[in-house]
């Protein structure tokens, strides 16, 4: 049997939030039976502490400073119509490589990855899209921040009552059951919105009124900890609609499942133990809870500490697949084939990460961890410290060398950050002290 796969992404979640990773409230019933039927990962970050960039590395399985639309901390919607921030056509994709391979592929949900007519989800090997192009609308008038209207079908624009987390999972169920009658194999991208802002839970429809041109909905002036986890139930509750549509049409041994989110937490979530958060490359900025099941493969209840990111998952299912990057276009990952199948097996290997954003550089290797905010520079042992609390750039001054001259090597082979590159901060010292 070919395997299939589905790739949840939240957006904003917190490393704590869910049950299986700590969380202080019941909102993950189906995803934390993912955990226990399946393997969960201390040690896997996300490509970038904020959202389009990680999208870019999810889609090519490459690190996402190679393309000039990543540099963007994020994609604003002010670049509808831009004809060069976004996923270039031509660029070969998880979609697309698998696409070629006989999959039917469908993205249910978020894309932020570029506007028409340049750029969209069909024109980068996906055969189905459903949901919003840019980066957070409301969830129930499904406009941006701008106040623009944007719930797409196969690059045409749909207007659809209802609530979006609940819009998307019903689609993906759905999907799910259309490709099992088929029997063709597929990817299905869900990528939802949730629990990013706006603060609306399935019983807010009357809030939402109050967004609009006039109020973006980055909703700075409302929100709690009730209703983001909230959010996250109803999130979890369209996950156990897709589960459960694998399991009624007896495909579930051979789906592999992963669920994970694009970049750490933002006001409401919770991080613990970790420090930071979205727009961070410290530990709460970029470690994200990672949940993956696959009957076939990997053996329930399992934990393993294999440090992985999200541009992993494209050569992971390429290989679990069958197939390979394309070979004009390697990928920067590592396949995660062995340690799905056994979780001791630790691939020792090193990890960067860079941002505009107070000009932020991070490299993982092992334990250590080498980070620099601005000016400041900083060693960690995030293994013993995962809170960041304790600098041992002065007792290991030799391992801090090394670390920044193996980061600089890296960075040397990556195109330099544009000086016009916008990093685009919601709210400040001013909006929130």
């Amino acid at each position: 049997m070919p395997t299939n796969f589905i790739f949840i992404l939240a957006d904003d979640l917190g490393y704590a939030d869910l049950g299986c990773y700590g969380g202080r409230a019941p909102v993950s019933p189906n995803i934390d039976r993912m955990a226990a039927e399946g393997l969960r990962f201390t040690r896997g970050y996300a490509n970038s502490a904020v959202c389009s960039p990680t999208r870019f590395a999810l889609a090519t399985g490459r690190y996402q400073y190679r393309i000039r639309g990543a540099a963007e901390e994020p994609i604003g919607s002010a670049m509808r119509g831009d004809k060069v921030i976004g996923l270039p056509p031509d660029h070969p994709t998880l979609a697309s490589r698998l696409a070629e391979a006989g999959y039917r592929t469908a993205l249910i949900g978020k894309w932020h990855l570029g506007f028409p007519p340049t750029f969209s989800p069909l024109k980068s090997g996906y055969h189905e899209h459903f949901g919003p192009l840019s980066g957070g609308v409301d969830y129930f008038t499904h406009q941006d921040s701008f106040g623009t209207h944007d719930l797409f079908e196969n690059d045409r624009e749909v207007d659809r009552d209802g609530y979006l987390t609940d819009l998307l999972s019903d689609r993906a169920a759905d999907f799910v059951s259309r490709a099992a009658r088929s029997k063709q194999p597929f990817l299905l991208s869900l990528h939802y919105t949730a629990p990013h802002w706006p603060w609306e839970t399935r019983d807010d429809g009357e809030l939402a009124k109050s967004f609009g041109k006039g109020r973006p909905i980055y909703h700075l002036d409302g929100g709690n900890i009730h209703a983001y986890r909230r959010m996250i139930h109803h999130m979890d509750e369209g996950i156990g609609r897709v589960l459960g549509a694998l399991d009624e049409n007896g495909i579930a041994r051979d789906t592999l499942v992963v669920f994970t989110s694009d970049n750490g937490g933002e006001r409401f979530s919770d991080n613990w133990p970790l420090v930071g958060g979205k727009m961070d490359l410290m530990e709460g900025g970029i470690r994200v809870p990672y949940v993956v099941r696959w009957p076939a493969r990997t053996p329930a209840g399992t934990v393993t500490e294999q440090l992985a990111i999200t541009m992993d998952w494209v050569p992971t299912f390429l290989e679990a697949a069958g197939t390979s990057p394309h070979p004009d276009y390697p990928s920067d990952g590592m396949s995660l084939v062995r340690p799905l199948g056994d979780p001791r097996a630790v691939t020792e290997r090193p990890l960067f990460w860079r941002m505009k954003h107070n000009e932020q550089r991070a490299m993982l290797a092992g334990r250590w961890k080498y980070l620099k905010v601005n000016e400041h520079e900083y060693l960690f042992d995030v293994a013993s410290d995962e809170r960041e609390r304790a600098n041992l750039a002065k007792r290991h001054p030799e391992r801090l060398s090394a670390m920044r001259a193996a980061w600089e090597t890296w960075d040397a082979t990556m195109p330099p950050i544009p000086a016009e590159a916008g990093v685009r901060l919601v709210y400040g010292k001013k909006e929130m002290p």
